[in-house]
């Protein structure tokens, strides 16, 4: 067999080869598809639900074993700072324990029968079986979690899958699917693959032998793919919104700072739920500006395999070349540039902070992706809400404020699937659902409701005379 080109895989940081990965071509990725669909069609090759849990578990323990290994290597490829790779790993770990556990707890339900004639002599119950080929295209800025999101379930639910990690940061997926073997998962069962072209990434995600199809990134992509889907597949889209904050009159504004610099500069800010608008009421606005980039200068930029660093590099030089293009607009349009505003490096952009932008500047209305928060003065809470929900992406939300009315009224008027109160719009686990609404995504993410997702509810109903008066 010939072997596979390769592409090299670049530090996010320095921009040095750290590594190479292969990369498939059209017979490839058809070997790919047909190997998992003759997987599934074959029913008697199907993994027991105890070997996946044996599996799930000892994938785990070699990832705890292998911890400062995985997240060097998230830092290295991905740019995420130590301390944060860390609980990446951690979740990613804790993230397949929580597979197994679902397992253990789901195992139907038992339909109500003999409640009427029509029913009379008659037991209904379910089960779960898999519900096909499984194929994840995945974002680079969790390498290891995101991969697991989606892998996890589908080995859980017994699905053969197939993942695209992003090419940026394919090594943590490659390492993932090779610890699953070694855990003990049969050849064939999870694949990664590395395309080349759109049109084999199409036919990939296209074709009409996968089942489900998971994707995380960019909203253009995922709706464009969603929209070529062979029919009957079933799939969750994850994208990313441009979070809103409220900051209200009453709040406590030590933490709400300390929340809201974590919340907006966590990865430098490429996370899809990252604090980005933050709707402060005048009364308090010019504390918290203060605040926030009194704060601010303590935080430690650069090189993200080092312990103390809090932010690294964006993923790439053309993304550090966007921010700054943002902010710049954004400061011509009349916002004042608080703190920031320039690229350290062809790779690393400084932490920002920008007030009272203009509400339809890029800024304003979409996903910065970046290390860039912005603060909007608001005379009212009913303002700041509506100004949170002029536009169209929604995800989760956050407002801070010592009074349990405002609270009850953000949670009820504003436009997302989440709002946590005083703390930032980035906090998540991995058992809670998280989604997307309007264009910010499609069906509910998390590993209990993906796993419910990529399985199928089989009822079996007996019909029987010994039950006609049970």
């Amino acid at each position: 067999m010939a072997r596979l080109k390769t592409r090299e895989v670049l530090s996010a940081y320095s921009g040095d080869v750290i590594g190479e990965v292969p990369v498939s071509g059209a017979s490839e990725v058809e070997e790919l598809l047909q190997s998992a669909s003759d997987l599934y069609a074959n029913r008697s090759s199907w993994l027991p639900i105890g070997t996946r849990i044996e599996i799930l578990q000892s994938a785990a323990s070699i990832m705890a074993r292998r911890h400062m290994e995985l997240t060097l290597l998230i830092a290295g490829e991905g740019g995420k700072p130590f301390k944060d790779a860390v609980v990446e790993v951690d979740r990613a770990i804790d993230g397949l324990n929580l597979c197994a556990e679902e397992l253990r707890k789901d195992g139907g339900t038992v339909i109500p029968m003999r409640v009427n004639p029509a029913s009379a002599g008659r037991l209904a119950v379910t089960q779960f079986q898999p519900i096909g080929v499984v194929v994840a295209v995945s974002a680079f800025n969790h390498p290891l979690n995101l991969i697991v999101h989606q892998v996890g379930p589908a080995v859980a639910s017994g699905c053969p899958v197939i993942v695209k990690p992003a090419k940026h940061t394919p090594m943590c997926a490659h390492a993932f699917a090779d610890i699953l073997k070694e855990a003990g998962l049969p050849d064939g069962w999870c694949r990664v693959v590395n395309t080349d072209t759109t049109a084999e990434s199409e036919k990939l995600v296209t074709d009409p032998r996968i089942s489900f199809f998971s994707f995380i990134g960019s909203p253009g992509v995922g709706w464009s793919l969603k929209s070529k889907l062979a029919p009957g597949v079933r799939c969750a889209l994850e994208h990313g919104g441009a979070a809103p904050a409220l900051v209200m009159a009453d709040a406590d504004l030590d933490l709400t700072t300390s929340s809201l610099l974590k919340g907006g500069f966590y990865h430098a800010g490429q996370v899809c739920v990252s604090v980005q608008r933050i709707f402060a009421d005048e009364a308090v606005a010019d504390d918290l500006i203060a605040s926030l980039d009194s704060q601010a200068a303590n935080l430690v930029v650069g090189d993200p395999s080092k312990p103390e660093t809090d932010v690294g590099p964006l993923i790439r030089p053309a993304e550090v070349e966007r921010v700054d293009s943002w902010v710049k607009e954004a400061v011509d349009g009349g916002a004042t540039l608080v703190r920031g505003g320039s690229a350290i490096t062809e790779r690393v952009y400084e932490p920002t902070i920008l007030a009272d932008p203009l509400p339809d500047s890029k800024i304003g209305k979409q996903e910065v992706f970046g290390p860039v928060i912005a603060v909007f003065r608001t005379k009212s809470s009913e303002e700041a809400i509506a100004r949170a929900n002029s536009i169209d992406f929604a995800f989760q939300a956050a407002v801070f404020t010592q009074d349990i009315d405002n609270a009850m009224a953000a949670y009820s008027g504003l436009n997302a699937s989440a709002v946590m109160v005083n703390d930032h719009t980035a906090f998540r686990t991995d058992w809670m659902p998280f989604a997307g609404l309007g264009q910010s995504g499609h069906g509910v993410g998390g590993i209990p409701h993906t796993l419910h997702d990529m399985r199928i509810e089989k009822m079996l109903v007996v019909k029987s005379p010994a039950l006609e008066n049970f």
